[in-house]
């Protein structure tokens, strides 16, 4: 459903999925993950985070009839909060709930968690091309 592949494939599993209506997926950080070699900090960068959050929110949008065989772009942050950092070994826990989808553009709010812990909430939009 989603042409991303390694290293730019950012969830790992898909737990539930109501097509156009929300999508929760996994994403294990790991140290081998080509983003942490040589660098200072072990922490997974915010951007990233909102990048699962994305492909996230992606496999329930284009699991919609519709939109079969299309492809969902990333259109934007709305509004984003960060609360703590993720390091290797947490388990991103990725939920959003898709909002508004009028012709090929809409919103939706995300949240992702470690260990049931809040660490990001954000408000993404998007297109269908």
């Amino acid at each position: 459903m989603l042409p991303h592949r390694y290293p730019l494939l950012l969830i790992d599993r898909i737990e539930e999925l109501e097509p156009g209506k929300s999508a929760r997926a996994l994403r294990c950080v790991t140290e081998q993950e080509a983003l942490f070699a040589g660098q200072g900090s072990s922490v997974l960068p915010e951007t990233l985070i909102i990048g699962s959050l994305a492909q996230t929110g992606a496999c329930a949008l284009l699991t919609l009839p519709e939109f079969v065989g299309k492809t969902a772009y990333f259109g934007g942050i709305k509004a984003a909060e960060f609360m703590c950092p993720v390091y290797p070994r947490d388990v991103l826990e990725l939920e959003v709930k898709l909002e508004k989808i009028k012709s090929s553009i809409g919103s939706g709010k995300a949240t992702a968690k470690v260990a049931g812990q809040v660490v990001c909430l954000v408000e993404l939009a998007f297109m269908i091309g």
